[in-house]
């Protein structure tokens, strides 16, 4: 514009125009300055090197970000030489194309889908606002989940069709209505933080959906088969109430689980989280009935006592199924329960075991410590076997189950960067 207004010649717009493409290869914008004698013509004074660095915290965000599955992509208005160094100090990648040369009406390639160039790429220069909801949109249509930042006005319809919006600190109006998620303090390291905790939610959801379902097949199939097997019952409903308040106070601690933190986006998967919980639930059904076998033929127990020894085992056993429930891997490796958890079990598998030790008035049976400790151990090598099951199937799964498509963050580069006032 500088160079048009104070009509250089060719020599000098060449001159100047190297020296700015030198210093967009560095990463510099550049500023042309030029100045009149009062309605005389305009004369170009010069060109002035600007530099925008890199928030000192971008290239660790990108970097996180890229070890949780996220696929991240720079979006900017600048010169293509710029934004390809800028690109490349973030470790976000060099190929970084005009967005024109893709959404252009020239940008379509045979055989080759806007989809696959918007995916291919590592981010667009030299874009304008129409530029950024065409990439959102096919990032979409692509399969993809895709975040998108922005803090403009003319960000508002890319933010509002991306899956998660977000308004980064000091944004617009504009941009916070049309974004789903606002961020308060300066950066982008916060939306690392929120994919964190959003994966230790999930994974406590996916746990307390495996656990119930288990725990339902696990007490309701055995009591239904027991009685048409045995023609008794074998568990009192004050049992069954008992077993649902011993279990119901451990489960609200799944709250404040310790749990890992997936390397890849997650989804819910019902196909798997029924496929273990069943299992596991049918599980824990033959281990009851071996137990009641034990009792009856074995051990030639009364009514009253077998009733208090099933009742001792799902209370156990069904506090180690929410232990084995909660990982992937073996139930006493890392990660560990929450502290709040372990003591939340222990209090009130506690208390069943002295309930059963001592009896409560005819309801339930008193039995010997040793016939306790004969349960607990049971219990005990059984939520082994279950653990072993439940890896099992999860390692079955895990070779069955096709890949997902990784969450893209769109963002866009002057969000990266430190505002500096001239």
């Amino acid at each position: 514009m500088i160079l048009d207004l104070a009509g250089v010649d060719e020599p000098t717009r060449t001159k100047v125009r190297t020296w700015i493409d030198a210093q967009a290869a560095r990463g510099f914008r550049t500023l042309g300055v030029a100045s009149r004698v009062g309605d005389g013509a305009w004369q170009l004074d010069g060109v002035l090197a600007l530099f925008d660095p890199p928030r000192a915290d971008s290239a660790a965000t990108i970097a996180d970000a890229k070890k949780h599955g996220l696929m991240v992509k720079m979006v900017t208005g600048d010169n293509l030489a710029i934004g390809r160094e800028i690109a490349g100090q973030l470790g976000i990648g060099r190929h970084i194309v005009v967005a024109d040369t893709v959404f252009g009406e020239d940008g379509q390639r045979p055989g080759v889908s806007l989809a696959d160039q918007v995916a291919a790429a590592d981010g667009f220069a030299q874009v304008f606002p129409e530029h950024k909801y065409g990439i959102v949109k096919a990032l979409q249509e692509a399969g993809h989940r895709v975040a998108m930042t922005g803090d403009g006005v003319n960000d508002a319809p890319a933010l509002k069709q991306a899956d998660v919006g977000v308004a980064v600190s000091g944004a617009t109006d504009a941009a916070r209505a049309a974004a789903a998620l606002i961020l308060t303090a300066p950066g982008l390291s916060t939306i690392v933080k929120a994919v964190e905790e959003a994966r230790r939610i999930f994974e406590r959801m996916n746990s307390y959906a495996i656990y119930r379902i288990t725990e339902t097949i696990r007490i309701m199939v055995f009591v239904v088969l027991a009685m048409l097997v045995y023609n008794f019952y074998p568990i009192t409903a004050v049992m069954i109430i008992l077993l649902a308040f011993f279990n119901d106070v451990p489960i609200m601690t799944i709250a404040y689980d310790r749990t890992a933190v997936d390397p890849q986006p997650v989804r819910w998967d019902m196909r798997r989280v029924l496929t273990v919980s069943t299992v596991m639930g049918l599980t824990g059904t033959v281990g009851s009935f071996l137990m009641l076998y034990l009792a009856l033929d074995w051990l030639h127990l009364p009514i009253a006592k077998v009733q208090t020894y099933i009742f001792l085992k799902m209370a156990v056993a069904g506090h180690l199924t929410l232990f084995v429930s909660r990982s992937k891997g073996a139930y006493w490796r890392k990660p560990y329960p929450a502290p709040v958890m372990i003591w939340s079990a222990v209090i009130t598998k506690l208390a069943a075991t002295l309930l059963c030790a001592w009896g409560l008035f005819s309801l339930i049976a008193p039995i010997s410590w040793f016939e306790i400790a004969l349960v607990w151990t049971y219990s005990i090598v059984w939520s082994v076997l279950t653990d072993y099951a439940k890896r099992a199937v999860y390692s079955h799964l895990e070779h069955s189950a096709p890949r997902h498509r990784n969450f893209l963050g769109v963002l866009q580069s002057h969000l990266l960067k430190t505002k500096k006032s001239a």
